[in-house]
């Protein structure tokens, strides 16, 4: 199975490009396309679906490719397409220049900049996660001796799901 043919030609001083290509016998149609700087300037599609039982199916798409292919280019040499291929301001490619753009404002650092008086502080704000806890609010957690019991310890013993779920606030309704 031939998958396509592809030929650049030098016509009138300029680049064009002609594909051509098979869909396959599930989509049965030759495809020929004629570009100039990356702009179709004249596309044929043939079907070959009346054809599709016949012995030596590939070797005869192949045939029809071909001669597609070739017509294609005969038309660009006899001129047949040059009013619409040259009064396109077709720009190639290789000198096309991305036009740049105001950066947009970054809307992950807001998520994670840390509130402020006017961004009121709503519970599941992530910027909470990065605030520091006044020292007065630091619950210190008690270390274990070789036993795992607790040793001497200041403050309210806390374990850490509870902290955690004091830091989030109660799934309790």
């Amino acid at each position: 199975m031939v998958l396509g043919y592809n030929h650049n030609l030098m016509y009138k001083g300029e680049v064009f490009h002609v594909q051509t290509e098979d869909s396959g016998v599930d989509n049965p149609h030759i495809i020929t396309l004629l570009y100039r700087g990356g702009i179709i300037i004249s596309s044929k599609k043939t079907s070959y679906s009346d054809i599709l039982k016949i012995e030596n199916l590939e070797i005869v798409v192949e045939e029809l490719m071909k001669e597609q292919h070739k017509e294609m280019m005969r038309r660009l040499k006899a001129g047949e397409f040059d009013e619409k291929a040259f009064s396109i301001k077709a720009q190639l490619i290789e000198n096309y220049k991305i036009p740049t753009l105001e950066p947009e404002a970054d809307k992950i650092a807001d998520i994670f900049a840390p509130s402020t008086p006017s961004h009121s502080a709503v519970k599941g704000d992530v910027s909470l996660l990065f605030e520091l806890t006044p020292p007065s609010e630091i619950v210190e957690l008690p270390l274990k001796d070789e036993k795992n019991k607790a040793s001497d310890a200041k403050g309210p013993v806390v374990n850490l799901d509870e902290a955690i779920l004091s830091f989030f606030g109660s799934r309790e309704k």
